[in-house]
């Protein structure tokens, strides 16, 4: 008997009384947390944003545009990276020039851009994490992750769940899925917290809903 067939046969020996692989797994964890609203679930989306310093922003359908020409006014934006898919309306108000994402760009030209504005594909409350799915709306990962300055439209609360299972549910795992809680950020260490260093620096989420609000945690 070799190494092989011996380290084998104690694997064996050790799974002896290991259920098959027809035994269903019991999968009894809590699909969320809690039973809220849909006004709570927004409120704790938008705390847990706010919380991982994300800068939240709430309007209705109509004030988007305006609100998205402020954001970028507010920061000084000359120019804003344009996913293929996003509704020209949305931009329809903003000053800065708008360059549409091309295939040939190069990480140089990207990082000259000052913002980027896209959709989502889902919002989780309970972690206060965006996730976006590549699609025409959002555009490719690495458009999110080269310029210092995202802001992201989650439609609300069509776009809105609870928990990450309920998001998994809606996101198709072959799709390049790009996981946001809050601006990029790391830390060494000695807990020394530097932001922008795989991602962008700043991230603003503007919740649109049908009703009015103010706007939200800094």
């Amino acid at each position: 008997m070799n190494s092989r067939e011996r380290i084998l046969g104690r694997v064996r020996r050790a799974l002896a009384d290991v259920p098959g692989e027809d035994t269903p797994i019991e999968r009894a964890y809590l699909r969320e947390h809690g039973d809220r609203t849909v006004e709570e679930t927004t409120d704790l989306l938008a705390e847990n944003l706010a919380d991982y310093r994300a800068i939240v922003h709430r309007c209705t359908a109509a004030d988007l545009a305006p609100t998205i020409a402020g954001m970028l006014a507010a920061r000084g934006a000359r120019s804003v990276l344009v996913p293929p898919g996003l509704q020209p309306s949305w931009l329809a108000e903003a000053e800065a020039d708008q360059v549409p994402d091309r295939a040939e760009s190069t990480p140089h030209e990207l990082d000259r851009i000052d913002s980027v504005v896209t959709a989502c594909a889902v919002a989780i409350a309970e972690t206060g994490t965006i996730v976006l799915d590549g699609s025409p709306d959002q555009g490719r990962r690495r458009i999110t992750l080269v310029p210092d300055h995202h802001i992201c439209v989650v439609r609300v609360p069509e776009q809105v769940v609870s928990s990450v299972p309920q998001a998994l549910e809606r996101l198709d795992p072959a799709r390049p899925l790009t996981w946001i809680s809050g601006p990029s950020a790391t830390s060494d260490i000695e807990l020394d917290r530097v932001e922008g260093v795989h991602g962008p620096r700043t991230l603003e989420v503007v919740l649109v809903g049908a009703e009015s609000s103010a706007e939200g945690s800094r």
